[in-house]
């Protein structure tokens, strides 16, 4: 039981360090692609800033591969991120329309006619 559980520890050191390799092998490339567009000064699109955010999150070496953005850009994406999730979280999500002024006393005097309608109604129905 102790050399498979040693077997099983091994695997995953070695997965773990290529996960790592590979990570960062991403980041490095992505920075290259952000450097190579054809602007004097490359500036970061919203799929560049999600990468990152995903990366800081999935990836605790991303500190290290950091070449075009500061620890704190990335931090501030976070929560600005954040800031906008919970905007939409909390947003207004209908419910009933409002109805104007107009239309609701045209209603009330409706329904007002129709009550004096009802009992003249009655009134009449009753003497006969």
């Amino acid at each position: 039981m102790f050399l498979l559980r040693l077997v099983w520890a091994v695997v995953r050191a070695l997965f773990a360090k290529r996960a790592d390799l590979v990570a960062e092998n991403l980041a490095l490339r992505q920075q290259l692609i952000v450097l190579q567009r054809r602007t004097k000064h490359p500036r970061l699109k919203t799929k560049d800033r999600i990468f990152w955010l995903w990366l800081a999150r999935s990836w605790d070496g991303w500190r290290e591969s950091l070449l075009l953005v500061k620890l704190a850009t990335v931090v501030r994406w976070h929560r600005q991120g954040f800031k906008y999730y919970w905007a939409w979280k909390s947003r207004h999500k209908g419910g009933r329309p409002t109805i104007d002024p107009e239309v609701r006393d045209l209603i009330r005097k409706i329904r007002s006619q129709d009550a004096i309608q009802k009992s003249v109604q009655k009134v009449s129905n009753s003497n006969q």
